[in-house]
C-alpha cells in the first residue's frame, strides 16, 4: 500500500493531510483509541483528538462508546460515495442559483498543463451538441475513446483524424499523421482548442470561441480533409 499516494488522493475528498493519514491508520487497524492513534502516527494526543472529532463530523469515522472512546473508519467506498453525492448536490444548487453571465464578445485563452488541457477536451466533447472535429495522435484520442463513442451513439457527427484507426467510434475517420503532440479540436463550429498535449506541465493550448479563429481552424481542417480524401483516392487508384 502506497500510503503517500493514498493520502494525497484522500485529501481531494475533503480531508486535511493529518486527517487523511489518521483515516488510513483507523482503516488499517480496524479501531483505535485516541492514545493508540497518536502513538502510531507520532503526533500529540491533543492534535489527534481534534482530528478524530473532525473525522466524525465529516462522516469519515464512527465513535464506539466506552471508556476510553474507540474510533473506527467508515468504509472507504461509502465515505467517498457520500462525498461525491454531496458535491453533486452542491453542483446542482450552484448551477441553478448562479447569476446570469454577461455576454462575451469572444477572446483567446491560454490553457497550460496536460491535466487542465485534458479536462478542457473532455468538457468540450461532453458539451458538444451536433458535430466535432478532432485531430490528434492515437494515444491522445484513445484517452477519450468511450466519450467519443457515446457522443456518436447519441447521433453527433464525430470526425476523427489520427495515425491509429478509430473508424469504429467515428462517423468519419481519416488516416493521418498529426505532428507529434499537436491537437486540434472544433465543436459545434463555435469552440476551438489547438496546441500541444504531450503529458507535461508545460503543455500549452489556445482555446477560443472567437469567430475568426474558429473560421480559420475550420478552413484548415477542411483543407486537410480534402487532401486526405485525395490521397485516399490516389492509393485506391494505385492498386487498380
Amino acid at each position: 500500500m502506497n500510503k503517500t499516494d493514498l493520502t494525497e488522493r484522500l485529501i481531494k475528498f475533503n480531508l486535511s493531510r493529518q486527517e487523511a493519514q489518521l483515516y488510513l491508520c483507523l482503516w488499517e487497524k480496524g479501531k483505535l483509541t485516541g492514545y493508540e492513534a497518536a502513538k502510531l502516527l507520532g503526533c500529540s494526543r491533543s492534535n489527534i483528538y481534534s482530528s478524530l472529532k473532525v473525522l466524525v463530523e465529516k462522516g469519515a469515522a464512527l465513535v464506539i462508546e466506552g471508556s476510553p472512546l474507540v474510533y473506527s473508519a467508515i468504509e472507504p467506498a461509502e465515505y467517498m460515495e457520500n462525498k461525491l453525492q454531496e458535491l453533486k448536490e452542491e453542483k446542482e444548487y450552484i448551477l441553478k442559483e448562479l447569476p446570469e453571465k454577461e455576454k462575451e464578445k469572444g477572446g483567446y485563452f491560454t490553457i497550460q498543463g496536460s491535466n487542465h488541457i485534458q479536462n478542457k477536451i473532455s468538457h468540450m466533447i461532453r458539451e458538444c451538441e451536433k458535430r466535432l472535429y478532432f485531430s490528434a495522435e492515437g494515444e491522445v484520442i484513445s484517452f477519450y475513446k468511450e466519450l467519443l463513442r457515446e457522443q456518436k451513439e447519441k447521433g453527433l457527427k464525430v470526425v476523427l483524424m489520427s495515425n491509429e484507426d478509430f473508424s469504429a467510434i467515428a462517423t468519419k475517420f481519416y488516416q493521418d499523421k498529426p505532428e507529434k503532440g499537436q491537437i486540434r479540436l472544433i465543436t459545434d463550429s463555435s469552440c476551438v482548442l489547438t496546441g500541444e498535449l504531450t503529458g507535461k506541465t508545460v503543455d500549452t493550448c489556445l482555446y477560443s470561441e472567437q469567430e475568426n479563429l474558429v473560421s480559420i481552424m475550420k478552413d484548415a481542417l477542411g483543407n486537410k480533409i480534402k487532401l486526405l480524401e485525395l490521397e485516399g483516392i490516389e492509393r485506391m487508384d494505385s492498386h487498380d
